[in-house]
């Protein structure tokens, strides 16, 4: 049983050597191939001077050695930390710092781009680039900088550090759509239980080939590769530049399992599947925020014979309930019940339990619970709580995470996303999910993407705001039709005040609908109102 990150490659490996374990564009990797490039990654870190602990910055693509660097670093006794390709350098550098990375494993374009930022960055001794055989650019600061070749080679004579499974392994940084993003720190033990517990209810086997589209900075992305490497199965690595190429490369690849955001599974709904990839395709898995209805009744019609896994997490516990692909005709809208090893309560603000139907805060217990915000114990204090109703005879209080999501459970104890906290509307006196009003805006089948916000208003406190995006094969939205079906369907305190229709609605890092963003561009849209 694999206890340590590195050792779900190594224990496949010792299983399945001959396994197809990676792939990426046309080159693949057995397990004993991928086994052997991660020990001599970890043994290149070393010669580098790595230390137990010291943290190694990886900002690539999806590419061999992005994986050799997270698994090889944790087989040397480091911390891995993933920076997602679509940062800019100033937020880059902003991890690099807060982390005080010591070794940044790159690309020669992506170094010269950030030349300027590591300059700032002190604690940085050692940048390793990729791509670059023998030259390095000039533009680089003063720090010691080689080829992926002159690295591996640089192995020295010094053990691995001892690990064990309650050491720190990662940090992962959110997307700081609230400020300056949060780096989460995961023992080994928290990635490990999530790989495991995943795999199970996913029944993953050898025989699965998972298509990883998300980045490995997110933790659902990630848990592409944790998976496949927990059971010996495939894991193909794919940038993808449209929603198009994601079915393509389900049809060529013979993909069996697809994890997806909200916002890729609208477009992907909107397109036709071919029967190469249908016939393949065993289970599909929503994380990241609720699936519109209309999304849903869209992928299964598509995908008659595919299970589909609704899924909720946070990256502070990874992952936290599932519904099993059996429940979906009769509670479509439900995120399920805890995944196996982990409890979920839903409490008041006192931490007492809610009755059925009551809503309130999601709580999560077990080993999936992170260990908190990097250099930031203000932040962990406000979300890493005693686990409430705990036993006070107990010395040393077990900690949980409380999520900031409000949910209710119905009967049967499945639960029902509400809304985050933050971004619950307060209009009229009255408290109104934005997820509500979405689904009637999808439902109505007349946008591509949209998003409910709350802007400032004089009278209404905040007024419900919708911003829109057309349809596939669309230039506009039919904003009259739009707001006569919100009023068919929805009470009048939470039809829209306005509907904004813009192109492309702005994305995070990890995919989904940038809601502060759009927040802050309308904020101002009922000044005259004041």
């Amino acid at each position: 049983m694999s206890q340590l990150y590195h050792e779900l490659i190594t224990h496949s490996a010792a299983l399945h050597p001959g396994n197809e374990a990676l792939r990426h564009r046309d080159q693949s990797l057995t397990y004993a191939e991928l086994a052997a490039a991660v020990t001599t990654t970890a043994r290149g870190l070393m010669g580098c001077g790595l230390q137990r602990h010291e943290r190694v910055a990886v900002y690539l693509p999806k590419r061999f050695e992005t994986v050799f660097t997270m698994y090889g670093t944790s087989m040397a006794g480091g911390v891995f930390v993933p920076v997602n390709p679509q940062l800019k350098p100033e937020q880059v550098g902003h991890i690099l710092r807060d982390c005080n990375a010591r070794i940044l494993i790159t690309s020669k374009d992506r170094a010269e781009a950030l030349a300027e930022t590591l300059t700032a960055c002190h604690d940085l001794r050692t940048l390793v680039l990729v791509d670059t055989h023998g030259e390095t650019p000039s533009t680089l600061p003063s720090i010691e900088t080689l080829t992926w070749e002159t690295f591996i080679a640089a192995t020295g004579n010094a053990q691995f550090h001892r690990r064990i499974d309650m050491d720190v392994l990662a940090i992962l940084y959110t997307s700081g759509s609230t400020g300056r993003p949060k780096g989460v720190v995961l023992s080994h033990r928290n990635v490990v239980t999530g790989a495991v517990s995943v795999a199970q209810y996913l029944e993953n086997t050898p025989n699965d080939r998972i298509l990883a589209v998300l980045p490995f900075s997110f933790d659902y992305g990630l848990s592409q590769l944790n998976t496949a490497f927990r059971v010996g199965a495939c894991a193909v690595m794919m940038d993808y530049l449209m929603p198009r190429d994601v079915i393509s490369m389900v049809a060529k690849e013979r993909i069996t399992g697809l994890a997806a955001v909200p916002p890729l599974w609208i477009q992907l709904a909107q397109l036709p599947w071919p029967e190469a990839a249908v016939s393949t395709l065993r289970y599909i898995t929503n994380s990241g925020g609720a699936m519109p209805l209309a999304t849903l009744a869209g992928l299964r019609k598509a995908l008659p014979n595919t299970r589909v896994f609704l899924m909720y997490g946070l990256t502070e516990a990874f992952r936290s309930t599932y519904l099993p692909p059996e429940e979906l005709d009769r509670r479509p809208e439900s995120m399920g019940k805890a995944i196996p090893n982990a409890e979920i309560m839903v409490v008041r603000e006192d931490g007492t339990p809610c009755a059925p139907g009551e809503p309130g805060e999601l709580v999560h217990r077990g080993s999936l619970v992170a260990m908190g915000y990097w250099n930031d114990p203000e932040k962990t204090a406000e979300r890493y709580r005693p686990v409430p109703g705990a036993d006070h005879n107990i010395p040393l209080q077990e900690i949980a995470v409380w999520s900031g999501d409000t949910v209710r459970t119905d009967e049967d104890g499945f639960l029902y996303f509400v809304a985050r906290k933050d971004d619950m509307i307060k209009t009229s006196g009255y408290r109104v999910s934005p997820t509500e009003v979405e689904e009637v805006i999808y439902g109505s089948g007349l946008v591509g993407h949209a998003a409910a916000l709350g802007i400032a208003h004089a009278v209404l406190g905040q007024a419900i705001v919708v911003v829109a995006s057309p349809p596939e094969n669309c230039n506009e939205v039919d904003t009259k039709a739009l707001l006569e079906e919100c009023k068919l369907r929805l009470p009048n305190f939470m039809v829209p005040a306005h509907i904004h229709v813009q192109p492309v609605l702005p994305r995070n890092p990890n995919g989904k609908i940038d809601r502060k963003q759009l927040a802050q561009e309308l904020r101002d849209l009922f000044q005259a109102s004041k």
